[in-house]
């Protein structure tokens, strides 16, 4: 028995599965997926084969066209359920009969007034990182790599759309149903495979990029994302060719738990990007990023996640750069690094979740998600590029992409592939212990810019009566905004709120990040006039950057925990499971 990947019952001496081949029903009264799931294996194989599943109702297994005996052989809390299926000699592939379960994590099922339109469901999968378990049984870790092909039948007039290019429709079995059919040719990790369901409509944005939405929100979300053709453009000329074919985009309703999920060929993206001024483009462009770091070089575990995130991180900030410029990318720094202070406050000196290489045995990668795989991450490969020089590091990059395309690494892989090409370099950055030792190391990069230092100052003397010039502060730029109130105390009294939300109109504001980061301030603060925002903002937004600091600042608060359980017990179904849980816990915290 050899189980490389902590939470997978997969076993690296079994056979490996190459391709899965789906036939599933959509079926929105009992929210359940139905059909077979046929795995194909690299080789022949016979024998024990484990495989993961969670909540799973498997009716049958079978091969070459008879049944095969298989068990439910163990349960864990994190891992799920071992599916042991004993294999005869020199079995290509198996096939599966099965219906997904009521709980099932890597479901999202909404109910039509859940979303834009209002008459129709709408499904999404959210596999990442442990979730296609319980919406497929297979071996769900990201060392092994898949192709897949799909026919999805679904209720008219809705559509189907996955992460994979699409086929097209074929008359399904019965007059109110349409089958859609997919085929993905790259090798994935499993946790990349990705379906919705929806009333969905398209719209151009480029010669390999459209948008999908719903057709109340089509409009919109074409302007906002209009330029990524020349994003997509601007990446490639960074990092190489895309290997993908398309960039699609679809818009999410409220409930997706994420800004963003690099699905490859289909993004997923949350509809608070949608600011009317192109002013959150930077999620876009880090899912972008993904394309080659994450989804051609993948982390083999979940141990090495930083592996996907922090180069992603990076290749977002040059990708911005080249776009916006210096300033602009100095400022998302600023606000990257504030983000992650909290979460290192959150987990504590010395956690062991503030390392980079970490060790999940026994623990849910859900319970422990953080900026610290992204943040840090991306401090560590910034160390990296200044230690060697733009141009130098570059080159690296380039044959770091190279060198592990469609491959899943650890991070020993890459230490032994960077000592190879930069000898030496890790460890005049003090790589290692930035990666297998808790906190951040004092040789941290720094980011200025005029603009930058300006507003962090305006910030921190906020309590010595230091108050930006009014008329200068409206004309600033969301960046400086979101600095702005990043910096400034979190418990203000009642007539310092008032001042800041009657000049600025912060309760009014379009903004999604510029108004998230003002009621985490009036939430703290218990600032009443607030409170009726908040409680809009926390019952039509599912995403968990913004669900779990405004859950916070009401929770720090005496006045505040209240309203905060009053909220969550009213919109709790409308949020995605992930959701569910990870706020369940701030209230058992």
């Amino acid at each position: 028995m050899s189980r490389f990947d902590p939470p997978s019952w997969c076993d690296d001496t079994q056979p490996v599965t190459r391709h899965i081949d789906l036939d599933l029903k959509v079926d929105f009264g009992r929210r359940s997926l139905s059909g077979v799931a046929t795995l194909t294996f690299v080789e022949p194989g016979s024998g024990h084969l484990d495989l993961d599943a969670r909540g799973l109702m498997i009716d049958s297994v079978s091969s070459g066209g008879g049944e095969i005996p298989w068990r439910q052989a163990e349960t864990e809390s994190v891992k799920g359920d071992r599916i042991r299926i004993e294999l005869p000699a020199a079995t290509e592939s198996i096939t599966l009969a099965y219906t997904t379960g009521p709980g099932a994590t890597a479901l999202g099922w909404l109910d039509p007034a859940q979303t834009a339109g209002g008459e129709h469901p709408f499904l999404f999968s959210q596999c990442q990182p442990i979730h296609a378990r319980s919406m497929i049984p297979c071996q769900d870790t990201p060392r092994h790599r898949i192709t897949y092909s799909a026919r999805i039948t679904v209720p008219k007039p809705l559509r189907a759309v996955m992460s994979a290019a699409s086929l097209g429709e074929e008359p399904a079995a019965g007059p109110s149903l349409t089958t859609w059919r997919f085929d993905m040719p790259q090798p994935i990790p499993t946790y990349l495979l990705a379906l919705a369901v929806g009333n969905l409509d398209t719209a151009d944005l480029g010669p390999r990029s459209c948008v999908y939405a719903e057709p109340e929100t089509l409009k919109k979300a074409a302007w906002e994302f209009a330029e990524v053709d020349g994003m997509l453009q601007t990446a490639e000329s960074l990092f190489g060719p895309y290997e993908w074919d398309r960039f699609d985009l679809l818009v999410m309703p409220p409930a997706f738990p994420y800004g963003g999920m690099e699905n490859p060929r289909l993004t997923f993206l949350t509809p608070t990007l949608i600011a009317g001024d192109r002013s959150l483009v930077n999620v876009v462009a880090h899912e972008l990023a993904h394309s080659w770091t994450g989804n051609l070089v993948t982390n083999a575990t979940m141990n090495d996640f930083w592996l996907n995130e922090g180069f992603t991180v990076w290749a977002e900030s040059r990708i911005l750069e080249n776009l916006y410029g210096q300033e602009y990318a100095a400022m998302e720094a600023a606000i990257r690094r504030n983000g992650l202070q909290v979460n290192l406050d959150q987990f504590g000196p010395g956690s062991p979740y503030t390392k980079l290489r970490t060790d999940l045995e026994g623990t849910n990668p859900d319970e422990i998600y953080s900026l610290v795989p992204y943040v840090k991450g991306f401090m560590l490969v910034a160390l990296l590029e200044q230690e060697v020089g733009r141009e130098r590091f570059d080159i690296f990059v380039r044959s770091y992409i190279a060198h592990f395309h469609f491959q899943s690494i650890t991070t020993d892989e890459f230490i032994e592939f960077i000592e190879a090409e930069l000898p030496g370099t890790l460890d005049a950055v003090q790589g290692r212990r930035w990666i297998d030792e808790p906190d951040i190391p004092e040789n941290e990069p720094r980011y200025h810019s005029d603009r930058l230092d300006e507003v962090q100052s305006l910030a921190a003397g906020w309590d010595d009566g230091k108050r930006p010039d009014v008329a200068a502060a409206r004309a600033w730029s969301p960046a400086e905004w979101q600095i702005y109130l990043q910096g400034l105390p979190r418990n203000l009294p009642q007539d310092q709120c008032r001042w800041l939300d009657e000049t600025f109109g912060l309760n009014s504001g379009g903004n999604a990040e510029i108004l998230i980061g003002w009621l985490t301030i009036a939430g703290g603060s218990a600032y009443e006039p607030a409170f009726g925002k908040i409680r809009e903002m926390l019952s039509s937004v599912g995403r968990m950057k913004y669900l779990k600091p405004l859950y916070s600042a009401l929770l720090s608060n005496e006045k505040t925990k209240p309203l905060a359980r009053d909220i969550f017990e009213s919109a709790r179904e409308s949020y995605h499971p992930l959701s569910v849980g990870s706020i369940e816990g701030m209230f058992e915290g």
